[in-house]
């Protein structure tokens, strides 16, 4: 990907003069997947590569008023979640505008869902999968 750098500020265990290539990639790999680097990185390279290859404009159908409250209860579990890199794919891909097209309390009465003051704290999509155990 064009103009895309990054730049690493970590310690890395100490090395042996003999240690080789593979072994000091070995060990740097697994450094980066401990600190939870790695995951964010191949998070950020799949969306910025999604965004790179959507640039073009698409004449997407408009979303049905089910698909629009659905994908609502999913972004408000990956904000919730701060799955950040997550929904900056979702959005764009599923045409999902990024302010809500309705508030909380529209989806709760239009799913039949009742909260109580802990309820209100979670995504709805929590009480949905909880209720129906």
């Amino acid at each position: 990907v064009k103009n895309f750098k990054f730049i690493f500020c970590i310690s890395l265990p100490p090395f042996s003069p003999m240690a080789t290539i593979e072994e000091m990639k070995n060990v740097l790999k697994e450094t980066l997947e401990e600190r939870g680097i790695l995951s964010d990185l191949r998070a950020k390279l799949r969306s910025e590569i999604f965004n790179s290859l959507n640039d073009k404009p698409s004449n997407k159908p408009t979303i049905s008023h089910e698909n629009l409250i659905i994908n609502e209860l999913i972004k408000e579990y990956l904000i919730f979640n701060n799955y950040t890199h997550t929904l900056s794919v979702f959005l764009p891909e599923s045409g999902q505008p990024e302010k809500s097209p309705f508030d909380r309390s529209y989806i709760t009465k239009k799913l039949k869902i009742q909260e109580d003051s802990k309820s209100r704290e979670l995504p709805l999509v929590y009480g949905l999968t909880f209720g129906l155990k």
